[in-house]
C-alpha cells in the first residue's frame, strides 16, 4: 500500500533565529519513498542536514526576522501489515544487553525512573518477564491516563502524568517507557506519522504521533500506550531517550507557532490534494542566554 504524508509548519520570530528540525523520514524508511518534494521554505533559506547521536536526520537553518514556513509532501510504500507482535519474546538480562542499548535503561528528562521505581515493582514485579510484562505496563498506562489535546503541557514528566492522570500521546509514551526501564526493560521514545488507516477516522485534528519501542529478545518492538491496539502505517521520523531528544523544531530564540498542518493517509487512486487537518502543537524551544 501507499501512504501520502507531509506537513506545513510556520513560525513567527522577531529576529533571525537558528532552528534545528527533526521532521525527516527516518533512514530505515527512505528506500520506500516513491515520490517526495524537497523540504520547501518560504522565504527561501539555506538548509543542510546532519545525523544526531541517535541516527536521526536533522536539518539546520536560520529563520529570518518575521519567520519562516516549511512544507513537505511525500508518498511512501508500506507493507500494510499491523505492528509486529511476538508474545513469546523474552526479556534480555541486563548483563547480556548490547552496549548501545544500556542507555535506554536510565532515567532521562521526562522519564524519571527514581520517582516510579517502587511503584513499578509493586505493580509488575510479580508478572512473568517478557512480552506479557511490557503489555501489562502498556495496558496500565492506557487505562491510567485520559487523552486530550487540551491536556498538552511541554514540561509534564512521566511521574506527573501518573499523578495527574491526563496527557497527550507523548505523556502516554513517557510513562510506559519509565515503567519499563524501572523493570530493567530497555525502552525508547519514537515519533512519526500514524494515520487513521484500518481504524475509524478520528475527527480530531491530524498530528504527528508518539509511541515507544521496547527491547525484547534482541529486537525492538513497537508499543502504543495511547491507542493500545496494533496499528497499520507507522512511519518513523526520530527516536531518542524521550521527547527532549526529538523535538519537531528546536529554536534557539523565542518564536510563536502560526501554522501547523499534518497529513497522513492511504493514497487513493484518484486523489488530487491531501485532506489536511490543522492542529496547534507545542514545539521545543531552547532560549540562549
Amino acid at each position: 500500500m501507499l501512504i501520502r504524508l507531509g506537513y506545513e509548519i510556520a513560525i513567527s520570530c522577531s529576529q533571525p533565529t537558528p532552528v534545528i528540525s527533526l521532521l525527516e523520514i527516518h533512514n530505515e524508511r527512505q528506500p520506500g519513498i516513491k515520490r517526495q518534494t524537497r523540504v520547501l521554505t518560504s522565504p527561501s533559506v539555506a538548509t543542510r542536514t546532519y545525523k544526531d547521536l541517535f541516527g536521526n536526520i536533522c536539518r539546520r537553518f536560520t529563520a529570518p526576522a518575521g519567520g519562516v514556513r516549511i512544507l513537505y509532501d511525500a508518498v511512501v510504500e508500506d507493507s500494510g501489515l499491523h505492528d509486529e507482535a511476538n508474545t513469546l519474546a523474552r526479556e534480555t538480562p541486563v548483563e547480556e544487553l548490547p552496549d548501545d542499548v544500556l542507555g535506554y535503561l536510565l532515567g532521562s528528562r521526562y522519564c524519571e525512573t527514581d520517582h516510579l521505581m517502587d511503584l513499578a515493582w509493586q505493580l509488575f514485579g510479580h508478572l512473568p518477564p517478557g512480552w506479557a510484562r511490557v503489555q501489562a505496563i502498556v495496558d496500565y498506562v492506557h487505562a491510567r491516563l485520559s487523552f486530550g489535546y487540551g491536556y498538552a503541557r511541554a514540561t509534564r514528566t512521566a511521574a506527573q502524568a501518573h499523578e495527574e492522570r491526563v496527557g497527550v500521546c507523548r505523556d502516554f509514551a513517557h510513562l510506559a517507557i519509565t515503567l519499563c526501564r524501572c523493570m530493567n526493560i530497555p525502552a525508547r521514545y519514537v515519533n512519526g506519522y500514524l494515520g487513521d488507516i484500518g481504524v475509524p477516522a478520528d475527527p480530531a485534528p491530524m498530528d504527528f504521533s508518539a509511541w515507544m519501542e521496547a527491547y525484547l529478545d534482541g529486537k525492538w518492538y513497537s508499543f502504543d500506550p495511547r491507542h493500545n491496539i496494533p496499528r497499520i502505517g507507522r512511519v518513523v521520523i526520530a527516536r531518542g531517550r524521550d521527547a527532549t531528544d526529538v523535538p519537531l523544531l528546536h529554536t534557539f530564540g523565542p518564536h510563536s507557532l502560526s501554522t501547523f498542518k499534518v497529513w497522513t493517509y492511504e493514497q487513493g487512486e484518484t486523489e488530487t490534494q491531501p485532506p489536511v487537518r490543522a492542529a496547534d502543537r507545542m514545539i521545543g524551544t531552547h532560549m540562549l542566554s
